[in-house]
């Protein structure tokens, strides 16, 4: 019997023009030959037309319509009473698959919680990536503690309700263990790489470094958002006037002082959102990755794409604030920092700048990200389940 898999999404397909893990993972599905459809089912803040909506690739789109349209009113996601009555339509449509296939729900954010039992699953899997509660910025508020106990009151739901758990890091995994009360159903995989696709270091995009420009780059490629250091940023970029920090991804800060303080140094440089498809061509214009985390107990859950993407291209990298990815520091490989330092980072930085043409460092970089690629994990996984 073939499977029909619903992936509860946090947003739109192309909603920010980046790839996620469960973007990977539904592609993964969509090619599986026992699978019979894949619906990515996720809320907007607008609903244009009609809500499903089949994409380029074969996937279904379904779409619910959030409480408002403003960020604020994101809270009636993980609510009953907000999007019980706009899943009626969604759970109608399901029936059509219902005698004929097994039906997989797969949460990758603890929205639509009441989903898990409004239908009859044959299995239910929670595939957590983010300590989804905590504020992404570090910062404790009386709304935040709100928002807080709304969203790990759904998560709690939906750990309850699944047959199988996976987690992109070990502090996550300890975590939920905890609510869960059992380690027989909870599993870490890390995220992994599409390696070839970044393994190709033959074409860069042109007219992004400034002209005449022969330095070192230092990039960071993603979602900018307020979970990166952009003071301790800024105050590299003023000490190291030769080196170029790169940034490319779309701004998710909300318009945050601190990045737009440091696009006002001279040797910064941001693309903006680029598509998917061109990502590998910045990744080559790159020499030292960078993943300038703060110290917060969100990001003590965070195993970055980003990783695994910057090694495939041949690139060395220091991330901070991530004791997720700590085990795999090894020098000129990937240095690990566990300090709000500018020092410390210009430091390592530097020591990785000495080796960046290194072709035996190159190799063993690739080598590392290889053994990471994203259909390796994707099937072990779906043999656990």
């Amino acid at each position: 019997m073939k499977n029909v898999h619903i992936i509860v999404a946090t947003g739109e397909w192309e909603q920010d023009q980046l790839r996620y893990r469960r973007h990977r993972l539904a592609e993964f599905l969509q090619r599986h030959p026992d699978t019979k459809e894949v619906i990515w089912l996720c809320p907007a803040p607008m609903v244009k037309g009609n809500s499903c909506t089949k994409l380029a690739n074969g996937i279904i789109q379904w779409t619910v319509q959030d409480l408002l349209p403003q960020k604020v009113f994101r809270f009636g996601r993980y609510i009953n009473g907000f999007y019980k009555k706009k899943l009626a339509p969604f759970l109608l449509y399901l029936r059509e698959f219902q005698e004929k296939y097994t039906l997989q729900l797969w949460y990758t954010f603890p929205g639509f919680p009441l989903l898990a039992e409004l239908f009859n699953w044959n299995r239910v899997i929670y595939d957590c990536s983010d300590l989804w509660a905590s504020p992404m910025n570090g910062k404790r508020s009386i709304p935040a503690a709100v928002r807080e106990n709304i969203i790990a009151g759904a998560e709690d739901r939906i750990i309850q309700r699944a047959d199988v758990i996976f987690c992109t890091s070990e502090y996550l995994r300890t975590k939920i263990e905890a609510k869960a009360g059992t380690a027989g159903k909870v599993f870490t995989f890390e995220n992994g790489v599409e390696f070839d696709l970044f393994a190709n270091t033959s074409v860069q995009t042109e007219n992004i470094l400034p002209a005449g420009f022969h330095g070192t780059v230092l990039g960071f490629i993603g979602g900018i958002k307020p979970k990166l250091d952009f003071e301790l940023i800024q105050e590299a970029a003023r000490k190291k006037r030769e080196w170029l920090f790169l940034f490319v991804g779309p701004d998710g800060t909300n318009d945050h002082p601190a990045f737009n303080h440091l696009l006002g140094e001279r040797n910064v440089v941001w693309t903006g959102s680029v598509s998917p498809s061109e990502v590998p061509q910045y990744m080559n214009l790159i020499d030292i990755g960078i993943m300038p985390y703060k110290s917060s107990q969100y990001n003590q859950a965070v195993f970055p794409l980003k990783l695994f993407e910057f090694l495939a291209a041949g690139k060395s990298v220091v991330g901070m604030n991530l004791p997720s990815t700590k085990r795999y520091a090894e020098d000129s490989i990937y240095t690990y920092l566990d300090t709000d330092d500018a020092d410390q980072f210009i430091g390592a930085c530097e020591q990785l700048e000495s080796c960046k043409g290194q072709e035996e460092s190159i190799r063993k970089r690739k080598k590392l990200a290889k053994s990471k690629n994203w259909n390796e994990v994707f099937t072990e996984m779906f043999r656990l389940i």
